[in-house]
């Protein structure tokens, strides 16, 4: 290839041939598709009958089987279209991470239903307004979720809720360590359907239709945005099915003996892709775990020969300075990846983990929930360490199938090699738009290219590196926390008249909330911030609440909105002090 030049703009095909150049030896080059472009509920159908007692999901010795997970998927596609669900129809699923999750899933898509996921640490106010912006017509959650359900419940459509526990999935002899929550008895509901009995009853011989269609709607994952609140983003299968071909042979090496291990939320994007999708697409093994623990990771690992696993900078850490890392059996894992949310992964920690464990730790992706995120990878640049060297944060080359470019943030023109400036996508799992929203849709869309509001950088070889957000979008340990929901969320109280929220950097954390907050004049309240922060707690979840800091007056710019810069520089002035 000629030599670009770095002043002008380059072309699409300028930098599909950069990124050809840079391309890792023996790394596929388009999407792989095992079975061909089907829905994923037809792969599940697929292993189900080429392997039907191959462990689907193992959950801390409770084993489902594909046969099984093909079986009660249909059987939950009955159950649902019983009660009155459509194709077409939200259905919400606010559960933790559990074998229930992947009934619940592939039952709304067998169904022709759409799967909307709500964050199992959700408190009343985040859980009312996904129900009621979604519309959902019935909600599948847990026993000990209950209580905020029915807080929110006679404010929504729901016409049901189905209810299940941990007790229901619990092994008799678990070979993993449970959590507490786990080890709780079944809390009996008489306002919800037991779940499980409910899918007993729906057992049927016969198989559910095979459902026809890659492109209608299948899930609402929901994300933050300017408008503070979450929007859902829409996606279809054909989105989740490219997102795991195009990571295939990339960042998943699809072996015979592939075994997954996740334990990040399924909820999330990630979660989504690495815990419901990835393993049925491979017909692979799959460990959940119900959350993060150094101690029940180790176990696992060495117990069911896990290959693949992604964590957090900070959770592979946590491994190495285990006092148990070498006394078990690690050498199965060799595709660990990470992803740096708090921390940034250096040399130092792969070089350890490489002493002590063998393999390379790997930077996973990067990616957004509008794009069902896994749009990047760096398998394979891992020669001298090349991609820990390149600066600034280096994000790799695009999956297959996907295109990048720098553009100017209120032009939208597209920028030179080296220069920064807008990341913007194109890909085939982009969301079709924010839920009734059209104009934030068109804010972020021009034409079939996502405009992130994220800062990157394409150097002069095609490699992607990220500079940070432009949003005001806050990381606390990892997960989005998005100011405005949090002012919404203050400003509902009485006593408040404004507030502004903003990021305070915090080395345990990476960053924490802060929220400036102007009384009411009339107010007389003892002890106000004791109160604010209880409302805090009761409306969200434990990772967005605030510290509080009650001003006489909040600084205002000349069209009257908070000026968060000023309120930037305060937490400056305090730090200093």
């Amino acid at each position: 290839m000629a030599s670009v030049n770095l002043q002008d703009a380059p072309s699409q095909a300028t930098l599909q041939a950069l990124w050809a150049r840079a391309w890792p030896a023996g790394l596929p080059t388009t999407p792989q598709y095992p079975l061909g472009e089907l829905p994923l509920t037809s792969y599940l159908r697929h292993w189900a009958t080429v392997q039907p007692d191959h462990p689907a999901v193992i959950y801390y010795g409770h084993v489902l089987s594909f046969a099984a997970l093909d079986r009660l998927s249909d059987a939950m596609a009955r159950l649902l279209q019983a009660m009155g669900v459509g194709a077409g129809d939200r259905v919400a699923v606010f559960l933790p991470n559990c074998p229930q999750f992947h009934l619940a899933f592939y039952g709304i898509l067998k169904l022709g239903a759409v799967h909307v996921p709500v964050g199992p640490m959700s408190k009343s106010y985040e859980l009312l307004h996904e129900l009621q912006d979604s519309g959902a017509k019935l909600l599948i959650t847990l026993d000990a979720f209950m209580p905020v359900v029915r807080q929110v419940r006679a404010q929504t459509e729901l016409s049901a809720v189905l209810v299940t526990g941990y007790a229901d999935v619990r092994a008799d002899d678990p070979v993993l360590p449970l959590p507490e929550a786990m080890r709780a008895p079944r809390q009996h509901c008489d306002d919800a359907v037991e779940l499980m009995p409910a899918l007993t009853r729906w057992l049927s011989d016969e198989p559910w239709p095979a459902a026809e269609s890659l492109d209608a709607l299948a899930a609402l994952n929901y994300t933050g945005g300017t408008t503070g609140l979450p929007k859902g983003c829409m996606h279809t299968q054909r989105d989740m099915l490219y997102t795991a071909a195009a990571n295939c042979g990339v960042a998943i090496h699809n072996a015979p003996d592939t075994v997954f291990l996740s334990f990040f939320l399924q909820s999330w994007i990630a979660g989504e892709n690495g815990g419901l999708i990835f393993h049925v697409f491979c017909g692979k093994p799959l460990v959940l775990l119900s959350r993060w623990d150094p101690m029940t990771v180790l176990q696992a690992v060495a117990r069911y020969r896990v290959t693949s696993m992604v964590m957090t900078v900070d959770s592979a850490l946590e491994l190495l300075d285990h006092p148990q890392f070498q006394a078990h059996d690690l050498r199965s894992l060799r595709q660990p990846r990470v992803v740096s949310f708090m921390k940034k992964l250096s040399l130092g920690d792969r070089v350890r983990w490489r002493e002590r464990q063998g393999s390379n730790l790997v930077e996973s992706a990067w990616g957004m929930t509008e794009t069902h995120t896994s749009d990047t990878f760096t398998t394979g640049l891992q020669q001298d360490d090349f991609d820990l060297k390149s600066t600034p944060v280096f994000i790799g080359l695009p999956v297959p199938g996907t295109e990048f470019r720098i553009c100017n943030f209120e032009s939208r023109a597209v920028l030179p090699l080296g220069a920064s400036g807008e990341l913007c996508i194109r890909t085939p799992s982009l969301f079709k738009g924010y839920w009734r929203q059209a104009q934030a849709t068109a804010a972020v869309l021009s034409g079939d290219w996502f405009h992130t509001g994220d800062i990157g950088m394409i150097d002069a070889d095609g490699f992607l590196h990220y500079l940070g957000r432009r949003k005001e979008m806050i990381k606390v340990k990892g997960m989005s926390v998005f100011p405005m929901e949090i002012e919404a969320v203050l400003g509902r109280h009485e006593l408040v008249l404004g507030s502004g929220v903003v990021a305070l950097a915090d080395e345990r954390y990476g960053e924490l909330p802060v929220a400036f907050v102007q009384l009411r004049p009339e107010c007389a309240v003892p002890d106000v911030a004791q109160l604010l922060r209880a409302w805090c707690d009761a409306c969200m979840a434990s990772y967005k609440v605030p510290q509080l800091r009650l001003v006489e007056r909040l600084p205002v710019t000349a069209t009257g909105k908070v000026d968060k810069k000023v309120l930037i520089q305060w937490l400056a002035d305090e730090n200093s002090a």
